[in-house]
């Protein structure tokens, strides 16, 4: 069955004292939240520990935002697999659209990373999608059918959540329409093997729109960025009403 799914993604945002901050506005604030709802938050590495001694008890996730394919080595930089476990930490975002933009992630990368994550009891969420040259160009599907065919050789599908992030919708306040993000993961899950992987949605989810796009049914949940760093917004975001 599959897994309804709400994970923000705080990226370089908050020290440990804004995290714990967030974080207890937030939780005083989750009683009412539907149990079927898995709640993740990725936070940068530096607030990992803070906040896996925070979240001990609550049923609220624990999340990083890269995880290397080695679980030890010169890689300046870099956090392994055991390092993330040993925090706590439960799911891990893999080829996010600004990893492959800016550090040069590849689909080759991405593949160990995702085969890493897992060996070490980690669930990864890979992320997935086109710019708006891609889109407008009609290599879209082309372009996402081909990451995942790299992407998932080999990884273990019954340990996996996939995000399908438009680049151009990412931090633009451009959201892909709703009905054009329930076809294309649909066009995702019509690729993998196995039924009961959550895909989700990102790129400029909030409180707005939220309702409209989990309402699809080809949509599980969501990979939220900007809105997550704020408590009232991810809480409203959490508390869809599809």
């Amino acid at each position: 069955m599959r897994k309804v799914i709400i994970a923000g993604n705080w990226k370089m945002y908050k020290t440990r004292a804004e995290a714990l901050e967030m974080l207890q506005k937030f939780l005083d604030q989750l009683d009412e939240i539907p149990e079927d709802r898995e709640i993740v938050i990725c936070a940068p590495f530096t607030a990992l520990e803070t906040l896996s001694k925070a979240l001990h008890g609550t049923r609220v996730r624990l999340g990083a935002q890269n995880v290397h394919w080695d679980i030890e080595g010169a890689y300046t930089g870099e956090i392994s697999g055991p390092m993330l476990a040993e925090l706590g930490v439960r799911y891990v975002i893999v080829g996010h659209s600004e990893r492959r933009q800016y550090f040069g992630e590849s689909d080759s990368t991405v593949n160990r990373r995702l085969k890493a994550a897992q060996h070490h009891g980690l669930t990864p969420i890979l992320c997935v999608g086109e710019s708006k040259q891609q889109r407008d160009a009609g290599e879209a599907e082309r372009l996402i059918i081909g990451q995942l065919e790299e992407d998932l050789a080999d990884v273990d599908q019954t340990n996996l959540v996939i995000a399908y992030e438009p680049i151009w919708a990412i931090g633009t306040g451009e959201t892909c329409e709703s009905s054009e993000a329930d076809r294309i993961i649909g066009l995702i899950r019509s690729q993998l093997t196995h039924p009961d992987v959550s895909i989700l949605y990102g790129g400029s989810v909030k409180p707005g729109n939220v309702d409209e796009i989990l309402a699809q049914p080809e949509i599980d949940g969501a990979l939220v960025g900007g809105a997550s760093l704020s408590p009232g917004d991810f809480l409203r975001i959490v508390d869809f009403k599809a």
